[in-house]
């Protein structure tokens, strides 16, 4: 899943919106990392229509403009439930792995300092 299709199925979790609404609820919620144009959001709402992620919830007109509302599935609920864990279980590890590093920087591959007096990589003694 792209990471503007996952936050319009954020922007989308809580309730209907519409394109301006997402666009701001998108920008919001990334703070700032992820600001799309009018036509990126339309294609995104357009894959994830196709894909039944997403429906037209209503359409109203304000101040003579029509606005489309969209509102999440039961299947895009659960692809966004997916790629939430998805995403939380790579930045976990990712976390793990730094502070394991923090922890004995010494220990990592390829950074030691003791010198190799054992067998060498042909089983000669180095």
């Amino acid at each position: 899943m792209t990471q503007a299709a996952f936050f319009v199925l954020t922007a989308l979790a809580d309730q209907p919106r519409h394109g301006y609404g997402i666009l701001r609820e998108v920008e919001e919620l990334s703070e700032g990392a992820v600001q799309m144009r009018v036509g990126t959001l339309y294609g995104v709402l357009d894959r994830l229509t196709a894909d039944g992620l997403i429906v037209l919830d209503r359409e109203e007109v304000q101040q003579g403009r029509l606005r489309r509302y969209y509102r999440l599935t039961d299947e895009g609920t659960a692809a966004l439930d997916a790629e939430a864990e998805r995403l939380a279980a790579g930045a976990s590890a990712a976390k793990k792995r730094i502070a394991e590093g923090r922890r004995d920087p010494a220990s990592a591959p390829g950074t030691t300092d003791v010198p190799v007096t054992g067998p060498g990589l042909a089983g000669g003694m180095a």
